[in-house]
């Protein structure tokens, strides 16, 4: 019960925006019951289940991707949505929990581009390019992907999912 311990220490050490802060007196009283030997009733979240308009997935995941292995070469358009996953990616479930494992690890947006003034390693990966245009939890997105350097392939091997396999092309 250590860590119980711990996170109810550390909840009552949380700033709520004020130049100074008091514990919260909630976590020392016990929880009040109409009725004797009732259980308390589960608290009420203050964000509907279903969006506005009562359809699932109207603000979720609606991406259009168009993947070129060349710049002349025809493109592979696909369709991805992740609530449920669905559409014509590949891996539609893949590239969902991927999508939420880049966005955890770059601060909530998948799509970030290269900071400005990042150094790059200047390594060609290929000319494949994919350009994602859609919503992403609600979110408009447009951008591109390219393998022109060691930052931009890293982008794209993140999201490797979105693109589906790359066929071997030559390069020379």
């Amino acid at each position: 019960m250590p860590g119980v311990v711990t996170a109810l220490t550390l909840t009552g050490c949380k700033d709520n925006g004020t130049a100074t802060s008091q514990p919260s007196d909630q976590a020392s009283q016990p929880a009040q019951s109409t009725t004797p030997g009732s259980p308390t009733p589960a608290p009420v979240s203050p964000t509907p289940t279903t969006p506005p308009g009562g359809k699932i997935g109207t603000d979720g995941t609606k991406l259009t991707i168009t993947v070129r292995m060349s710049p002349t070469s025809d493109p592979i358009k696909r369709t991805l949505t992740c609530d449920p996953p669905g559409g014509n990616a590949p891996n539609a479930a893949q590239a969902c929990a991927s999508l939420d494992k880049v966005a955890a690890a770059k601060g909530g947006d998948p799509f970030a581009p290269t900071p400005k003034g990042q150094m790059c390693t200047q390594i060609f990966g290929g000319p494949q390019t994919a350009a994602v245009k859609g919503t992403w939890k609600g979110k408009k997105v447009d951008t591109t992907f390219g393998r022109k350097n060691g930052c931009e392939i890293k982008r794209w091997n993140d999201l490797a999912a979105l693109f589906g396999p790359l066929a071997h092309t030559p390069t020379h």
